[in-house]
């Protein structure tokens, strides 16, 4: 980033950042010593025979604020936070959550920052005071969201970022302003992001992928400042064109929706009719197939069944010719009725050929009589 070698942020402004003040201490206030004193003096005069203190009562009240001053080391820690302490401005340790003590003012001083809590910084956006309904609305902020993308196109960006304490000691020291710096360090990232990136790809379905990049690139540069931050996540609430061109951006999207879902319906139409084909076709094949061997089976048992005959017929023509005669009658003659007359029967016998019943089906054997 243009800023990397630069010592004060992003912006050259000097080791500690240029967004103002930094953190105002949040352990117990230091307490005036001298009004103390006074009070007590005040307290125990009135308390005296005479109103005027002795020895023994001047070293009363020293105890009694010694006693006083030592048990102002005592603070609490919530449960999400972190006890910071620092003696003399310097840090020297840090405190779970509970009772702790630490020396008093000015020796030792305890700061107490929320480690646990995550914060949120909105980019681009606002909630502001709606003071004709009432309540809260957002409020567009084009300075910080309008960017441009790598085709040279102009986009509206809202995003938000959640971030917690992930190091006490630097969120408190290191950088001036912590949500100055997070929110600068944001924008920049984003910008820079979007930057690289198409349009296109920036308003249909590359976010969660802008998102993890401009998380990576957030993490990395508060590293550097040594922020004690962590950016837990970054959400892109709202990516549109400028409203002036939103509406012509619409139609064009809406016009890619259509022409992906036509496109998605033909895909689906090949996908059921092309197996459907092919199954028809690779039964064709395999009757074919199935058809050939069959074919080549019969012939070439046919060719073997004749080559017997054959080598049969070679070794007794006559009685091969004669069995062949035979069985080539039988099967001519299996399927009709026959009717043999012996001419050697005698001569005045005069055949009788029932024709109108050569072609009826006989009844079968033992039902209906015949003569």
């Amino acid at each position: 980033m243009p800023w990397k070698n630069q010592s004060g942020g992003p912006w050259g402004s000097g080791p500690r950042g240029p967004w103002g003040s930094g953190p105002q201490p949040s352990g117990p206030s230091s307490p005036d010593f001298e009004d103390i004193i006074r009070r007590v003096q005040e307290r125990v005069k009135s308390l005296l025979p005479g109103g005027s203190l002795g020895g023994r009562g001047t070293l009363l009240i020293g105890l009694l604020i010694l006693v006083i001053w030592m048990v102002s080391g005592f603070y609490r820690v919530q449960l999400d936070e972190q006890g910071v302490v620092l003696r003399f401005g310097k840090f020297v340790q840090l405190t779970q959550p509970g009772l702790n003590y630490h020396w008093p003012y000015p020796i030792e001083t305890a700061q107490t920052p929320k480690v646990t809590t995550s914060n949120r910084i909105d980019v681009g956006m606002r909630l502001v005071e709606d003071t004709r309904r009432g309540g809260t609305v957002m409020r567009d902020v084009p300075e910080e969201s309008l960017m441009l993308t790598g085709d040279e196109n102009i986009v509206d960006v809202d995003f938000s970022v959640l971030w917690r304490v992930a190091n006490a000691p630097d969120y408190l020291f290191n950088v001036q302003s912590p949500e100055g710096t997070i929110k600068a360090v944001a924008e920049s990232a984003m910008r820079e992001v979007i930057g690289r990136s198409l349009i296109q790809p920036v308003l249909t379905g590359a976010r969660q992928n802008i998102e993890l990049a401009v998380h990576d690139l957030m993490q990395k540069v508060l590293d550097s400042y040594k922020a004690g931050v962590q950016i837990t996540q970054v959400q892109m609430q709202k990516v549109d064109p400028p409203s002036q061109v939103i509406d012509a951006f619409r139609d064009v999207q809406a016009a890619r929706a259509d022409a992906e879902r036509l496109q998605n319906e033909a895909q689906t139409y090949a996908n059921r009719v092309v197996p459907e084909a092919r199954g028809r076709a690779l039964q064709v094949q395999q009757a074919a197939e199935a058809y050939r061997e069959q074919t080549v089976a019969e012939a070439r048992g046919q060719a073997a069944r004749f080559t017997k005959v054959l080598d049969e017929y070679k070794k007794a023509p006559e009685v091969t010719r004669r069995r062949m005669y035979l069985e080539t009658m039988e099967r001519v003659f299996a399927g009709t009725d026959k009717i043999i007359i012996d001419p050697r029967g005698g001569t005045g016998v005069v055949p009788y050929l029932p024709l109108n019943e050569i072609g009826r089906p006989r009844p079968p054997a033992g039902q209906g009589g015949g003569r």
